[in-house]
C-alpha cells in the first residue's frame, strides 16, 4: 500500500467526518421523523419546534452524536473549576476520546506510522486540550476573549519549555494533520448561497481589501523592515490579513515555512485575535457605529471566525450576520492564496536560476488538503440548494454543520496545543529578533482596519445603500 501523505490523509479524515455528520443528521432524521416534516410544512409553514421535539425524541444518533462533543468540553465556572465537570461530561470526553484517538490512528498508519504508539501519546494531547477548554470558560478568562486557542498554545509551550515533552507523546504531535483535517471541515461552511445573500459589498470588502493588504504588507515587511526570512513575512502578512491560523498554514504550507516561524505566526494572530474581540465591538458601541458597517469591519479585520462571530454578537443580530458571512467570503481566499504563493514562490523566491517552471513543480508545492476545503464546500453548498429552504437552515446549517463546526473547534484545539509541545523559547526567540514580526503585525493590521473600514462604508452605504437597507429590514 503507498505511503499517504499528510494532506490526502487530512482529506480522508476530514470527509470521514463529514460523512457521518450527514448519515446521522440527513439520513437518520428523513426515516425517523419524515411525517412530521410533512405535517409540519404543510402547515403554515415550516415548524423547527415540530422538528427538534420529533428529532429529540425519535432520532437518537443525532441526539448522541451533538451531546457527545458539545459534553466533552467542560462547563463555564468562575471560582471552582471542579463546578465545570459533570458525569455526562466524562461520559462525553471518553467517547470523543476514543472516536479521535481510532480515527487519526487509522490516518497515522495510512502514513506508515505506529497507530499504538499514536493513541498513547494522543491522551497527553487530548488531556491538555480539555484543561484549554476548561480555561477558556472560565468566566472571567471568557470575558476577555481568552479563548481556548490560546490557552492550547500557552499549555503546550508551558509543558515544552518548562517539564519538557515526554518521549512517548512524541509520535501524537502532528499540528498539520489535525489542523488540515480541520480545515476541510471549515469548507463545509463555505457556503456559495451566503456568499450570495450578501452581494457585490461583501465580495468587495472581502476580495478587494484582502490582497491589497496581504501585498502592502508583505512588501513592508521586505523592503521596509528588511525581514530576513520571506516565508516567516508572508506566513505573518497572509495570517493577519486573510482570516488568521487557517491562512497560516495553508501559506506555510505553499512556502515551506518552518514551524517556528509558523508558531510566531500563530502566535501573534492569538494574541490580537483576543484584543480585537473585545476593543473592536467597545469603540462601534462607543461611537454609534451601523450594526451593518460594525458587523462588516469586524468579519473583514479579525482574524478567527469563532471571535468574530463573538464580537458581531455583541453589536447585535444583523452585525453578526454581516460579520459571519463576511468571514466566510473571505475565508474563500484561502485556496486561492495557497495556490497564488505557490506559483510565485516555485517560480520566483526557489528558482535562483531563472529557470522555466512547469505545472509539475507548482502542484508538487500546492497544499493539496486545500482541495478538500473546496470539495466540503462545494458538497455542502449543493446539497443546501437541493433541499427546500427551510429543511436545509434546520437539517444542515443547525445540524451537519453544527457537528462539524464543533468537530473543527476540537481539531484546532489539538492542533494548537500540538504547536506549543513541538516549539521551545529559545527557537521563537531568534524569530522575534529586533521586534519585526511584531511592528509587522501592528502596521499591517492597523492598514487592513483602515482599508476595511473605508470599503465597507463605501460598498455599504455609497454604492449599494439597498442591500444596506434590506439587511437592516
Amino acid at each position: 500500500m503507498a505511503k499517504w501523505t499528510e494532506d490526502t490523509a487530512a482529506i480522508l479524515l476530514g470527509f470521514v467526518i463529514i460523512a457521518l455528520a450527514l448519515a446521522a443528521f440527513l439520513v437518520a432524521p428523513f426515516d425517523e421523523v419524515n411525517a412530521s416534516l410533512i405535517a409540519a410544512e404543510s402547515r403554515a409553514g415550516f415548524s423547527v419546534d415540530a422538528w427538534s421535539e420529533a428529532n429529540d425524541s425519535g432520532n437518537v444518533v443525532t441526539t448522541f452524536l451533538s451531546d457527545t462533543v458539545n459534553g466533552a468540553r467542560p462547563g463555564r465556572w468562575g471560582l471552582n473549576p471542579l463546578s465545570a465537570f459533570s458525569i455526562d461530561f466524562v461520559f462525553s470526553a471518553i467517547v470523543l476520546f476514543f472516536f479521535l484517538a481510532i480515527l487519526f490512528g487509522a490516518g497515522s498508519l495510512l502514513m506508515r506510522r505506529r497507530g499504538d504508539e499514536f493513541i498513547r501519546g494522543f491522551v497527553f494531547i487530548f488531556a491538555i486540550g480539555i484543561l484549554a477548554y476548561l480555561l477558556a470558560n472560565q468566566l472571567e478568562f471568557r470575558g476577555m476573549g481568552l479563548g481556548y486557542e490560546l490557552w492550547a498554545i500557552v499549555l503546550g509551550l508551558l509543558v515544552s519549555n518548562v517539564f519538557g515533552v515526554p518521549r512517548f507523546v512524541r509520535p501524537a504531535l502532528q499540528p498539520e494533520l489535525y489542523i488540515k483535517t480541520g480545515l476541510v471541515l471549515l469548507g463545509a461552511e463555505v457556503l456559495f448561497g451566503k456568499l450570495l445573500a450578501i452581494g457585490l459589498p461583501g465580495i468587495f470588502v472581502s476580495w478587494v481589501v484582502t490582497p491589497v493588504v496581504l501585498v502592502t504588507t508583505f512588501w513592508f515587511g521586505q523592503k521596509i523592515l528588511k525581514i530576513s526570512s520571506k516565508t516567516l513575512n508572508i506566513t505573518i502578512s497572509a495570517d493577519m490579513s486573510v482570516c488568521g491560523v487557517s491562512a497560516a498554514i495553508a501559506t506555510a504550507a505553499a512556502c515551506r515555512a518552518s514551524k517556528e516561524e509558523l508558531t510566531t505566526a500563530v502566535g501573534l494572530s492569538m494574541i490580537f485575535t483576543a484584543v480585537m474581540m473585545v476593543a473592536l465591538p467597545a469603540f462601534i458601541n462607543a461611537v454609534g457605529m451601523p450594526e451593518v458597517l460594525g458587523g462588516a469591519w469586524i468579519g473583514g479585520t479579525i482574524d478567527a471566525t469563532g471571535a468574530v462571530v463573538a464580537a458581531g454578537a455583541f453589536l447585535g443580530d444583523t452585525a453578526l450576520n454581516v460579520a459571519a458571512t463576511i468571514k466566510m467570503i473571505q475565508n474563500i481566499l484561502i485556496g486561492v492564496l495557497a495556490f497564488a504563493i505557490a506559483v510565485y514562490w516555485t517560480a520566483k523566491v526557489d528558482n535562483t536560476q531563472g529557470r522555466t517552471v512547469d505545472a509539475s513543480e507548482i502542484w508538487h508545492r500546492f497544499p493539496k488538503f486545500v482541495l478538500g476545503f473546496l470539495g466540503a464546500s462545494i458538497l455542502f453548498s449543493l446539497l443546501i440548494e437541493m433541499l427546500n429552504t427551510n429543511t436545509a437552515t434546520v437539517l444542515v446549517e443547525n445540524g451537519a454543520l453544527d457537528f462539524t463546526s464543533d468537530m473543527r473547534g476540537w481539531l484546532f484545539c489539538l492542533a494548537f496545543a500540538s504547536i506549543g509541545l513541538s516549539a521551545n523559547f529559545r527557537e521563537l526567540k531568534s524569530q522575534f529578533h529586533g521586534g519585526k514580526p511584531l511592528i509587522l503585525y501592528v502596521c499591517g493590521q492597523t492598514l487592513n482596519l483602515c482599508l476595511t473600514l473605508f470599503m465597507a462604508w463605501l460598498m455599504f452605504y455609497v454604492a449599494f445603500p439597498d442591500i444596506t437597507a434590506r439587511l437592516q429590514g
